[in-house]
Formats: C-alpha cells, sequence, structure tokens
C-alpha cells in the first residue's frame, strides 16, 4: 500500500513541477507549486518525518507561497492568452531522457546515506520531533541562536522599511 502511495506522490509531483515553471500565467503557476509542495509533503508522511511534514505544509505551503500569491496579485501582471511558452516542446522530450538517465543512475547507487548517531529505538519512542530537538539544542545551539539572530534582525528591518514610506511621506506632503 505504501508503495502506490508513494507512486501516487512521485507523480504527481513530477507533473506539478513540471506545471509550475511550463505555465504562463504566474497564478497557475502559484497553484501548481502549492500541488508540489502539498505531495511532496505527503512523501514525508510516508518517511514516518511528521516533523518535516509540519514544516512543509505550514512554512513553504503556508506562508511562502502565500507571501508569493500575495505578491503576483500586488503586481497585476498583463498575461498572454496561451498556456504554456512556445519553445518548451523542443525540451521535453530531451528533459524526459534526462531525467530517466538521473532516475536509472539514482536506483543504481550504492551509496544509501548517511545514518544518524541516534538510535533507531530513541528516535521510535520519543517520536521525530523530539530527537530534532535534542540534536538541535545540544549539539547546534550556536548555529540555531545565530539563524535567532538573524531573524530578529530581518524583523527589524521589515520594520524600518514599513515605517519609512510614511515618514517620507508625511514630509513630502509638508512642502
Amino acid at each position: 500500500m505504501v508503495g502506490v502511495f508513494f507512486a501516487y506522490f512521485a507523480l504527481v509531483s513530477i507533473v506539478a513541477a513540471a506545471l509550475t515553471v511550463s505555465l504562463r500565467h504566474p497564478v497557475h503557476c502559484g497553484l501548481a507549486l502549492l500541488t508540489l509542495l502539498l505531495h511532496v509533503s505527503g512523501l514525508f508522511v510516508l518517511l514516518n518525518a511528521e516533523f518535516l511534514w509540519a514544516v512543509q505544509v505550514i512554512v513553504y505551503a503556508g506562508a511562502i507561497l502565500v507571501l508569493y500569491l500575495f505578491v503576483l496579485m500586488l503586481l497585476n501582471l498583463k498575461t498572454d492568452e496561451r498556456y504554456f511558452h512556445s519553445s518548451y516542446p523542443y525540451f521535453i522530450v530531451p528533459a524526459a531522457l534526462g531525467s530517466l538517465y538521473v532516475l536509472f543512475l539514482l536506483l543504481q547507487s550504492p551509496f544509501d546515506g548517511v545514518k544518524g548517531d541516534a538510535p533507531a529505538t530513541a528516535i521510535l519512542e520519543g517520536g521525530d520531533t523530539y530527537a530534532v530537538g535534542i540534536k538541535m539544542f545540544s549539539d547546534h545551539i550556536l548555529q540555531f541562536e545565530i539563524v535567532g539572530i538573524f531573524l530578529l534582525g530581518a524583523i527589524i528591518g521589515a520594520i524600518v522599511l514599513a515605517k519609512a514610506p510614511k515618514a517620507m511621506g508625511n514630509a513630502g506632503s509638508k512642502r
């Protein structure tokens, strides 16, 4: 049964990725990207990675894609009536052959990836979110704090940029 779900999520992800880069209308591209992100999160569920599933749905499909669509609607782009770019049919066959070759190489690869140092029983008892939290707050606390400082700087910068036009608008109206 897992194989059926994997085939579904993988096939829809590939089709949605192709539609994301080939559709002409930016909002349609955003909806195809949403489909892609949600189906990739389904692949995380199949891997028993609930934390990555939640991050994928909340951060990427939720926040970043909504921001992307908001900017697209704010720009009010004029679009062409065609759905696909006119030169894409010439690249479909080489791209499909290249994708099949890469898939063949990945399936023949002798490398399984790097194994973690936590035993599988500890992860099953506490859950993968607990294991990620313990690893993040013990071995990688400095990197976690640095990212927090960067995010704080980004928030302060966004506030300063949001206040700047109001200050300039008020100064311009006094003249």
